[in-house]
């Protein structure tokens, strides 16, 4: 009894073999392609560890408890100069006055841009600049804040003496940094609107729900890992910035504030972050102590690895969301 040879589906494709999912049956100019890309991920692997680890070793034999409770000093000695307290407190006061612009500005701009879009001219010129200020120098927003800043009617966020307005304060080094960290804050929260299926949004208009309510208390409370994704991103990148520090907030390593008023004072004066300490004491600055130097970017180093591994956990809580 013989049987028929099955009829293979036409519509449907074979199953590819082990033998043509291997790279070995590649052509040479595709297997020399992923040789040089594996070259060149395992050498930025090497570069960005080398970097890390020197710094770490580094900064391990500088760091000494003092450091992080003294405030900069004049002396002669690296013993007399004391540590960089005030460079740690002015790298939080610009990241909150960063943020604290930044996040809400960016959580409007993308659920207009998510959600609304209209009218859609405004909203591609919205997207357009969103993505000039990502790739803008930040010595460009720098010298844009100075001419911000200088003017007079802003003479009362920064020290004014005979009439002439300085411009360097943390409210202007701050509002400027805001500019750094907006399109980060922008990108992640609208990716994680955007990742949020439809249904979802049809479930709430379906019980009455309106738009703005279901963006309030649905769309966000979802995307909540996404916006602190965005501000830890941001912060980092903040944290990280010296030119619109040196620019506006300007080289003196203590707080100088203006006026007798704590907080405010403080925050209409001068100063330093982490990033301009290292700067002026690095073996090329004025200060020319580079084992503080190695110190504080051992610190700052720290402080960014925590932000990164916090975006990383943040982004796995995500990833785990199921949509059903």
């Amino acid at each position: 009894m013989s049987t028929a040879p099955a009829i293979a589906d036409p519509g449907t494709a074979p199953a590819p073999t082990r033998r043509a999912e291997k790279s070995a049956s590649w052509r040479l100019t595709d297997r020399l392609g992923l040789g040089f890309a594996w070259l060149l991920g395992l050498l930025f692997c090497v570069i960005a560890a080398s970097i890390v680890i020197y710094l770490l070793i580094q900064g391990i034999r500088y760091v000494r408890p003092n450091l992080l409770v003294t405030s900069p000093a004049v002396g002669y000695t690296e013993h007399q100069t004391g540590g960089f307290l005030d460079p740690m407190i002015g790298t939080l006061l610009v990241a909150m006055l960063a943020m604290l612009i930044a996040l809400p500005v960016g959580i409007g701009v993308a659920v207009w841009l998510s959600e609304y879009g209209r009218p859609s001219a405004l909203a591609t010129v919205a997207d357009s600049t969103i993505e000039m200020l990502a790739g803008a120098p930040s010595i460009v927003l720098a010298l844009f804040g100075v001419i911000i800043f200088e003017s007079p009617a802003l003479g009362f966020l920064s020290q004014t003496t005979g009439g002439i307005v300085f411009g360097r304060s943390f409210f202007a080094a701050g509002a400027m940094l805001s500019l750094v960290a907006l399109p980060l804050v922008v990108s992640t929260v609208r990716e994680g609107l955007q990742a949020i299926p439809s249904h979802v949004r049809e479930a709430s208009y379906a019980v009455g729900k309106t738009k703005i309510a279901t963006t309030r208390r649905v769309l966000l409370p979802a995307a909540r890992p996404s916006v602190i994704t965005g501000a830890m991103l941001g912060v980092g990148r903040v944290i990280g910035d010296t030119a619109i520090i040196v620019v506006l907030l300007g080289a003196t390593l203590n707080l100088d504030g203006v006026g007798s008023t704590p907080l405010l004072s403080t925050l209409r004066g001068t100063g330093s972050t982490l990033t301009s300490y290292i700067f002026e004491n690095a073996p090329t600055g004025e200060g020319n102590q580079p084992d503080k130097a190695y110190a504080a970017a051992f610190v700052l180093l720290i402080v960014v690895l925590v932000l990164n591994v916090g975006v990383d956990v943040f982004n796995r809580r995500a990833r785990r969301l199921r949509w059903t």
